[in-house]
């Protein structure tokens, strides 16, 4: 069994976008694009953004036996990620609706179908591939179960990376486990509902009483917020600025960046610090997984305020 740097328990989907000149409100039907279709979902994108920067990565998920999982499955090899845990069968693999603004900004409905099939079981019976890695990174577009077994399965000195989305309430099994848990904004006010306040200080403070070790709160334009539980410091990690041509899947290359360079030794502000530069390149590029960038292709650093 190989080492691995970073392994990713999570979605494979595939991305039909449509750009639109304004996204539709309800009973509205506007006209969009040509349809694109990408290789997508949270775990593959995660995956692809290591692997391209050169992280030894493998990928654990459920693809159906179809058109777009053969597409899922290409893409992951071209991006040189290890797919022996990229399983076959089940249901339809699964598919992310996405429409994009001209402002870069997306909606997305989620059609989980092979991915709703990841099971506990699955987990188990990767219990070799989940030992042979340095960072384990999750997400939530498969069960709740799964994920809360891919905890159970963790050997001793594994890190755990989670970023709760879509939103779901979390057992302590599981919050206990991660560092950190990667939020954003929406994600922070929907985990924390009234409690949530104003600041994203506010929100890493309420995240941390949770129970996870660490939190990583995403801020888009203005960086990332880290908030270590064991020293209760908080650093705010500014950004790049850069023009944002889509937002599609910047935040699962954030987090594949923060969880890699985690695993490699790096503190966690520091891991944040090169996360968000990662994040910034993507939302330069179409689409979520073309989007992605190799080391070298980085923007530099912004020194902290």
């Amino acid at each position: 069994m190989n080492e691995y740097d970073l392994l990713v328990v999570g979605s494979a989907n595939a991305d039909l976008v449509v750009g639109v000149e304004r996204r539709p409100a309800a009973g509205e039907t506007v006209l969009g694009s040509d349809l694109a279709v990408h290789p997508g979902g949270k775990g593959g994108n995660q995956a692809v953004a290591a692997a391209r920067l050169g992280a030894r990565t493998a990928l654990l998920a459920r693809v159906g036996d179809d058109a777009h999982g053969v597409l899922l499955l290409d893409a992951q090899r071209a991006a040189g990620v290890d797919t022996v845990g990229l399983l076959v069968g089940g249901a339809p693999t699964g598919v992310a609706l996405i429409t994009v603004d001209p402002s870069g900004d997306n909606s997305i409905v989620v059609s989980p179908g092979a991915n709703a099939r990841l099971t506990p079981d699955d987990i188990r019976a990767a219990g070799s591939l989940l030992a042979a890695a340095r960072v384990v990174s999750a997400q939530l577009e498969i069960p709740l179960d799964t994920v809360a077994e891919v905890v159970r399965t963790l050997r001793p000195g594994t890190r755990f990376v989670l970023n709760p989305s879509p939103p779901a309430e979390l057992p302590a099994e599981v919050l206990a486990a991660c560092d950190p848990l990667v939020v954003n904004e929406h994600e922070a006010r929907v985990v924390l509902g009234d409690a949530a306040g104003d600041t994203p200080e506010d929100w890493a403070r309420g995240l941390l009483k949770l129970g996870p070790r660490s939190v990583v709160i995403t801020l888009g334009a203005a960086g990332a917020l880290t908030a270590d539980g064991r020293t209760d410091s908080f650093v705010r990690v500014p950004s790049p600025r850069v023009d944002a041509v889509d937002t599609t899947g910047a935040g699962d290359a954030f987090t594949a960046a923060l969880g890699w360079r985690l695993g490699l030794g790096d503190d966690l502000a520091t891991a944040a610090a090169y996360a968000v530069r990662v994040g910034a390149a993507a939302v330069t590029r179409e689409g979520a997984q073309s989007s992605y960038p190799t080391a070298s292709e980085l923007p530099p650093e912004v020194p902290s305020p």
